[in-house]
């Protein structure tokens, strides 16, 4: 089974939930006028750890892709609770690493640690938590028509970074550094979801793959979603390793999973007020469905990005990926 049926099957089941019902990055507990926002994702080295990262990046990662949930909601991240899942032949020295990457990574969104627990397994697993708290909930089914599509930082390195390695290219150093910063290294947009708590309309990070978050905001909030290729804010490197590849630079950035960028809409007069580092790539239209538009083509956007239990990624990706 997939993934996505995996969830659907669960959530018959699941009929007792919190004030919000669960299908957004994280879930949520209204205490008084603030909301508690936690959220879990788990980091298994097997489908998540290529072998050129550090066990420190490990370690670090595994809290920025929880805390990248929490900000998603418009919250701040006020704890972090993980399980550890460590098979037999794992050496020391690795562990000390991750638990390195787990403190500085603590440090850094200035967050505490409030529990955790260790177990055998057959893979290394690093099962965390967040918790954050938000006086307005940034949701995925909040967008209206008519507003804008916008998304912070840029897209497509982590991908490109790992369609790199597995292919060994012949890149220069400048190139790989700058690839290999978002796929070993990147980082939750924090600050940049606390401000827009309040402002915009819907959210998700970027977690799967742009494509499949902005059909995911699209069927949740009810309306269309039109997207400008030119606009798409993709960084020469990325150019750079996709002509070496053969492929299309707009399909890498749509397909790249784990960039925990943040993906909203707001109101076009919002815009020019936010104080983040973002690009307006879009709009929202009274309808349904993903479009994307290159010159004077309009086409639907393919459903590219990552899916667990899948062999690679929906698309042309599907065999690059893994």
């Amino acid at each position: 089974m997939r993934e996505s049926e995996i969830i659907e099957l669960f959530l018959k089941h699941l009929r007792k939930q919190g004030d919000l019902p669960l299908g957004d990055d994280a879930g949520a507990i209204r205490l008084g006028d603030e909301w508690l926002v936690a959220t879990n994702d788990m980091l298994v080295r097997k489908t998540d750890v290529p072998d050129i990262m550090t066990p420190e990046q490990v370690g670090f990662k595994a809290v920025t892709m929880n805390v990248s949930d929490v900000a998603a909601m418009g919250a701040r991240p006020i704890g972090f609770l993980f399980s550890l899942g460590v098979p037999a032949d794992v050496e020391g020295s690795y562990l000390e690493g991750i638990a390195e990457g787990i403190g500085k990574a603590l440090e850094f969104y200035n967050v505490p640690v409030i529990s955790a627990d260790t177990n055998e397994a057959d893979d290394l697993i690093i099962d965390g938590i967040a918790l954050g708290k938000t006086r307005k909930l940034l949701t995925r089914s909040g967008a209206g028509a008519g507003e804008l599509v916008c998304v912070t930082g840029d897209i497509g390195r982590a991908l490109a970074g790992l369609l790199a390695w597995k292919r060994n290219l012949e890149i220069s150093e400048r190139t790989k550094k700058a690839l290999y910063e978002k796929l070993l290294e990147p980082r939750a947009r924090v600050e940049e979801g606390v401000e827009l708590s309040g402002v915009a309309s819907a959210a998700v990070d970027i977690s799967d793959g742009l494509s499949k978050e902005l059909h995911l905001l699209a069927e949740m909030s009810g309306v269309g979603i039109e997207v400008d290729a030119e606009k798409l804010p993709i960084r020469r490197e990325v150019f750079e390793a996709a002509e070496l590849l053969g492929v299309d630079p707009v399909e890498i950035a749509l397909a790249s999973g784990e960039e925990f960028e943040i993906v909203f809409t707001v109101p076009e007069r919002v815009l020019k007020g936010l104080k983040i580092d973002c690009t307006a790539i879009g709009r929202t239209f009274e309808g349904s469905g993903v479009y994307i538009t290159t010159g004077e083509k309009r086409q639907e956007m393919p459903l590219l990005g990552w899916e667990h239990l899948e062999k690679g990624v929906k698309g042309k990706y599907r065999t690059l990926f893994r």
